[in-house]
C-alpha cells in the first residue's frame, strides 16, 4: 500500500510540475501542499471547511490589495494560518500578516514571508520537486501517519504543519532534512501529547 501511495505521490508532483512548466497550470505557490492519499486528518471536518475558507478569503484580499507585486501563500492548518512567499519590503510583509488577523476565523499567523525578490519558474519548479520527494519518503517512514502533516515548501525552506506529537516532531524533521533540495526544516504545526493522538486515532473526525 505505501509502495502505491509513493507512487502516487511522485506522479502527482510531476503531473504539477509539468503542467506548470508548460503554462497550462497556474503556479500560484512555489510551495506545495500534498495531502488526501488516505483519509487521515486530525482535525474535525468543521475545522477542515473553516481552513479552506481561511485559505481563499485570505488569498482573495491579498490579491486585492497588492495585485502582481507580491507573491504569497496562504495555509492554513486547524485555523493557524501560514504565509509564505516574497514581498518588497518590510511594510508590505507587516500588511499582509494584518490581512491574515483579520480573516472570520483565523486563531494565530505565522509571518514566515521573506522580504526577498519573487521566486522564478525555476526555484518553484524545484520546490515542487523538493516536495514530492519529502511526501514520498513520509509515505515510506513506517512509523509516521504522512496524511497527518501539512508540508509547504519555499525556497528550498520546508514548514512543517498539522497536530503533531513531540516524538513525531523529531522524527519528520529527520526525514525531511535527508530530502535532496531542503535548506532548513521549519516546524510551525501544533504539539499534542501521546494521550491525545490516541484518542484522535480511536474515533472518527466531526
Amino acid at each position: 500500500m505505501k509502495s502505491l501511495l509513493r507512487f502516487f505521490a511522485l506522479g502527482a508532483v510531476l503531473l504539477a510540475t509539468l503542467l506548470s512548466v508548460s503554462a497550462c497550470f497556474p503556479l500560484v505557490a512555489s510551495g506545495v501542499v500534498m495531502t488526501g492519499f488516505v483519509a487521515v486528518d486530525r482535525r474535525t471536518s468543521g475545522a477542515m471547511l473553516e481552513d479552506q475558507a481561511i485559505e481563499v478569503k485570505t488569498s482573495a484580499r491579498i490579491r486585492d490589495a497588492f495585485g502582481e507585486r507580491v507573491h504569497v501563500n496562504v495555509t492554513s492548518y486547524n485555523r493557524k494560518v501560514l504565509l509564505t512567499g516574497e514581498v518588497p519590503d518590510a511594510q508590505d510583509k507587516e500588511r499582509v500578516a494584518e490581512i491574515a488577523k483579520n480573516i472570520d476565523n483565523t486563531s494565530s499567523v505565522w509571518n514566515e514571508v521573506g522580504v526577498t525578490a519573487i521566486t522564478t519558474l525555476t526555484e518553484r519548479t524545484n520546490d515542487l520537486i523538493a516536495a514530492g520527494r519529502i511526501k514520498a519518503d513520509l509515505i515510506d517512514a513506517k512509523d509516521l501517519f504522512s496524511n497527518a502533516y501539512k508540508v509547504v515548501v519555499e525556497r528550498g525552506n520546508v514548514y512543517v504543519m498539522g497536530r503533531i506529537t513531540a516524538r513525531e516532531s523529531k522524527r519528520v524533521s529527520s526525514v525531511i532534512s535527508g530530502v535532496t533540495g531542503v535548506k532548513k526544516v521549519v516546524l510551525v504545526h501544533e504539539t499534542i501529547t501521546e494521550d491525545e493522538l490516541a484518542n484522535l486515532n480511536a474515533k472518527p473526525a466531526n
